[in-house]
């Protein structure tokens, strides 16, 4: 390898003769005497004889100050340069933040979702109004199965719906299927306010004990099990019947039984079949007897 003193001596002259060759050299007599100090300094350490771990204990605090004076003789130096690094720096991460806003959000909805185990793939979900079974989830979007049309239906429309993680930061998660192979399903039964809601009432418990007679005794056995585990007061899993007056003419049964998690619209609908039917022969009966 060839050298080329001149050229060396010339580009340093350069240097020095810029606007920052007073501070290179102040820099470089900062450094010599830091270099001096901490010589003089290990030397003293040394020679005084003093226990080994003292001796470890004065180097580490030799080793610190070293370096403090070295930060603080450099900030004072180049402060003016730093600052204006630092701006720069500031200035290009705020720039980048504005950029990337939603991307972060997103991904800090995703942590959220992870942190609060809030729901998992399978489960069906409502958030800001929209329903569905949660199909694929990863660092930016959760794509469902819409279930719809609207908040009473337990089918799906056959469109895929896929929602930004940022959604969770704002907006409430209601888990429909949190208690796992087994829900709490509820139903309204609307009727006029004159009519018999006792006979209704009375077909409705008769059709959701018929439906749920081939698995009654497993779900008592799983909402057990949950209050075991999680501590949850355990549900009734049997179906229960009240009534309610959404306005002066109106009557409403609510009906509500534990089903399997993805069978709750089919149970619904066999039920709501099975009780149309008996108030259609009651019906009929009550018009014989008028004749």
């Amino acid at each position: 390898m060839v050298y080329f003193p001149a050229l060396e001596a010339e580009h340093l002259k350069e240097i020095l003769a810029g606007p920052y060759g007073l501070k290179v050299i102040a820099t470089a007599i900062l450094l010599l005497l830091l270099f001096a100090f901490r010589a003089v300094s290990l030397s003293r350490i040394t020679t005084l004889g003093m226990q080994p771990e003292h001796t470890r204990r004065w180097l580490a605090q030799l080793r610190n100050i070293s370096l403090l004076i070295m930060a603080l003789g450099l900030l004072i130096i180049w402060g003016d340069e730093l600052r204006g690094l630092a701006i720069s720096v500031v200035a290009f991460l705020a720039a980048l933040v504005l950029a990337l806003k939603e991307l972060i959000t997103c991904v800090t909805g995703s942590a959220l979702r992870v942190g609060s185990h809030s729901f998992r793939i399978g489960d069906r979900i409502e958030i800001d109004g929209i329903r569905g079974e949660v199909f694929d989830h990863n660092l930016i979007t959760t794509t469902l199965l819409e279930i719809g049309p609207g908040p009473k239906s337990h089918q799906r429309t056959g469109r895929l719906i896929v929602l930004p993680n940022s959604t969770f930061l704002t907006k409430p998660v209601f888990n429909e299927s949190f208690t796992n192979d087994f829900v709490l399903h509820i139903f309204h039964f609307p009727l006029d306010r004159k009519a018999d809601w006792k006979k209704a009432e009375a077909a409705l418990l008769k059709a959701a004990d018929a439906a749920c007679s081939d698995y009654i005794e497993e779900a008592r056995k799983h909402f057990a099990k949950l209050e075991r585990e999680k501590g949850l007061d355990a549900s009734n899993a049997d179906p229960k019947v009240t009534v309610q007056f959404p306005s002066s003419d109106d009557l409403e049964l609510l009906v509500r039984l534990a089903v399997p998690a993805h069978r709750r619209g089919r149970i619904e609908q066999a039920i709501l079949r099975d009780v149309a039917e008996q108030l259609d022969k009651f019906e009929s009966l009550s018009q014989k007897d008028a004749s």
